[in-house]
């Protein structure tokens, strides 16, 4: 993790909010862990205040569940939860995918070349923390250039809940490697307006993730949720 600097008054509560998500999908605070405010508090240099109006907007993302009488505790999955929400997303990011390769604008893809080309060079670098960063950007650049509000805000509250697994899955580096040449085929299918092909390589890729989250839970890396979490 980056070094914790003080954050300004302006912007305080996103602010805290894009800390704590970070710390929530990197696995800082592990799923399932209760939320410590006077610990993160003194982490992050903030009062309580905007701490905890941070924790009530992660908790509408999907990645805080608030319970009675225990507080904010970083959500967790049941294996159920995990595949279903998995199936959901390819589902959301194939259907994104193929709107966006008829609706993007040149400057759009520009931009999402150029976020690639980021993403690219911290992975050269072996920067997972980056890689992650530019990864979900590129992820969120094409949902939006779907040009659908009731789709990106579907797929905005499902993802949230398994963005910290789908960073697990980098940390293997064969399927870090594979998941790079999707972004490639993934890049090129929206330069070549082909909405068949960039659907398909967005279901290759998170059943991908799916898959490599399975096997680090059977082989007891990920521990998945005694229950479901209504």
């Amino acid at each position: 993790m980056a070094e914790i600097i003080p954050i300004a008054p302006q912007g305080l509560t996103g602010q805290v909010a894009a800390r704590l998500r970070t710390l929530l999908i990197e696995g800082e605070i592990a799923p399932g862990a209760k939320l410590n405010e006077r610990v993160l508090a003194e982490q992050l240099r903030v009062s309580r205040t905007p701490l905890r109006e941070a924790i009530k907007l992660l908790a509408v993302e999907g990645l805080v569940d608030l319970l009675p009488n225990r507080g904010a505790v970083a959500v967790k999955l049941t294996e159920a939860d995990i595949v279903h929400s998995f199936e959901v997303v390819a589902g959301l990011e194939a259907m994104s995918g193929r709107f966006a390769a008829q609706r993007i604008g040149d400057d759009e893809l520009a931009e999402l070349r150029a976020l690639h080309y980021e993403m690219l060079a911290a992975y050269a670098r072996r920067d997972l923390s980056n890689y992650y960063r530019l990864n979900a950007m590129v992820h969120a650049g094409i949902n939006a250039a779907a040009r659908n509000p009731v789709l990106s805000a579907t797929y905005a509250r499902i993802n949230a809940r398994v963005q910290s697994l789908r960073f697990r899955t980098n940390q293997n580096e064969a399927k870090w490697k594979r998941a790079v040449a999707e972004h490639e085929q993934m890049i090129a299918a929206l330069e070549a307006r082909d909405a068949d092909a960039l659907g398909q390589v967005l279901v290759e890729h998170l059943h991908g993730k799916l898959d490599t989250v399975l096997a680090l839970m059977r082989a007891g890396e990920v521990t998945p949720a005694a229950q479901l979490k209504a």
